[in-house]
């Protein structure tokens, strides 16, 4: 039986505190959501990716992320835990499924996009794709967003970055009062 998304959101009561860190699993777990409504995919076992994908990075972070693929590959949860392997290059794995290239396409450009909604008055209301870009480009702004990850991820879900940053606004903009606390 494929876990749920109330059984993923136990598993991360048990590895994650920090309420930024769980404000950034859950917007990637939304926009998972979504983008699996797009492509027609379950969107509840795409959620439970987006939620798990830093699980273990709080606690263990130079395991990250050994310590959730592995639990999920306990559970039979295999298509999983190779996406949440997927989510950074340079830890060698091969993006195969559209799971994998998602997660890669959304999780720094999610975290992008809700730092630079912080700025804005209006946060995610009037954001626009342009906006997102223009800091996008600025190596100086959420230095932590790496952009080689972003473009690479793109480049491998075959959306351009306005479809793409587009797209993850407007999943995001029904929850913004939960992601802004």
């Amino acid at each position: 039986m494929a876990i749920t998304i109330e059984e993923a959101r136990g598993i991360l009561d048990t590895m994650m505190e920090s309420p930024a860190l769980r404000a950034h699993v859950r917007s990637v777990e939304l926009v998972m959501a979504a983008l699996a409504e797009k492509y027609g995919e379950d969107p509840e076992s795409w959620a439970v990716t987006g939620l798990l994908h830093d699980a273990d990075y709080e606690r263990w972070p130079e395991e990250h992320p050994k310590r959730i693929t592995a639990l999920l590959e306990e559970r039979g949860e295999t298509a999983i835990a190779h996406a949440i392997h997927c989510h950074y290059t340079q830890w060698g794995y091969t993006c195969e499924s559209l799971l994998d290239k998602a997660l890669l396409a959304s999780d720094e450009l999610t975290g992008l996009i809700i730092a630079v909604a912080r700025l804005r008055p209006n946060r995610l209301q009037d954001l626009t794709a342009k906006s997102v870009k223009k800091k996008l480009k600025d190596k100086a702004f959420a230095r932590g967003v790496d952009r080689e990850e972003v473009r690479i991820g793109l480049e491998l879900l075959g959306v351009t970055p306005d479809e793409h940053i587009t797209f993850i606004i407007e999943a995001l903009r029904p929850h913004e009062e939960e992601l802004f606390v």
